[in-house]
């Protein structure tokens, strides 16, 4: 089958003279139909360059991106934008604070020149938990968990088959994240989506995904099976010290 994304030899360089520097080096991973794949490592390892470069926010990378079988920089723009669809990590920064919630869901449908606005639009928010008359209400009336819920109908609004995650709970209170994450994998389950989903949390990764690659330096270490985080049947050393440390937190709590 062909895999819903297709990494190879991803590189790209950010900056400019002395300061320039390799992001990513080298990296690739095929991420299943259906699955949930997760990207893990310390913060400045690449993980949220590979979803930007992916997303096609960051146009400087060489190497080869395909979604669905085909060359990401082939597909046409909306035509991508139908199959792939983001989920930033702050929802306090992702919705504009002087725009309605209708305005927000009803901008992806008019670009795309789709009708029914409207119903479109309160049944995305039926999808992520939200009823209707949240249409009327402003990011500054909406709890955190309520902005990542309308961020989440928002990429949802124009039926993707693919969304990247990045970090999509980690501003949010741990009982809130702990219902976005329920909410998150409901929607895979009804919807047969595909996620690419970041985090540094490893129980976010163990409550949602497959499988989970270990990245350091902008370098992909190795692909591990959801299991790997309870027995440690890792092959690399980072890795190991990394999942260590997270069940050693965990205990500590």
């Amino acid at each position: 089958m062909t895999a819903a994304v297709s990494i190879r030899d991803l590189d790209i360089e950010l900056g400019f003279g002395a300061s320039r520097r390799l992001i990513l080096d080298g990296v690739a991973l095929d991420v299943p139909q259906g699955a949930c794949f997760g990207l893990v490592g310390e913060s400045g390892s690449g993980k949220s360059t590979v979803l930007r470069c992916i997303a096609l926010l960051l146009r400087g990378w060489s190497g080869d991106i395909d979604i669905n079988g085909r060359p990401v920089r082939d597909i046409p723009r909306a035509e991508y934008c139908r199959q792939v669809q983001m989920v930033f990590q702050d929802p306090y920064g992702s919705l504009h604070p002087r725009q309605s919630v209708a305005t927000a869901l009803f901008e992806p449908l008019r670009t795309h020149k789709l009708d029914r606005h409207q119903e479109r639009a309160e049944a995305a928010l039926a999808d992520v938990g939200l009823p209707g008359d949240f249409l009327y209400r402003y990011p500054h009336e909406l709890s955190g968990g309520q902005r990542q819920r309308v961020a989440i109908a928002r990429a949802l609004i124009l039926d993707p088959s693919i969304l990247l995650l990045d970090e999509p709970t980690s501003a949010l209170d741990v009982s809130v994240q702990a219902e976005v994450l329920n909410l998150l994998s409901d929607l895979r389950t009804k919807r047969g989506l595909t996620y690419l989903l970041v985090s540094h949390d490893l129980a976010v990764i163990d409550h949602l995904c497959d499988q989970f690659a270990v990245m350091q330096h902008g370098r992909l270490l190795e692909v591990l099976p959801r299991e790997a985080i309870a027995n440690l049947q890792v092959t690399n050393d980072y890795s190991r010290s990394l999942i260590q440390a997270s069940l050693d937190y965990d205990r500590a709590i």
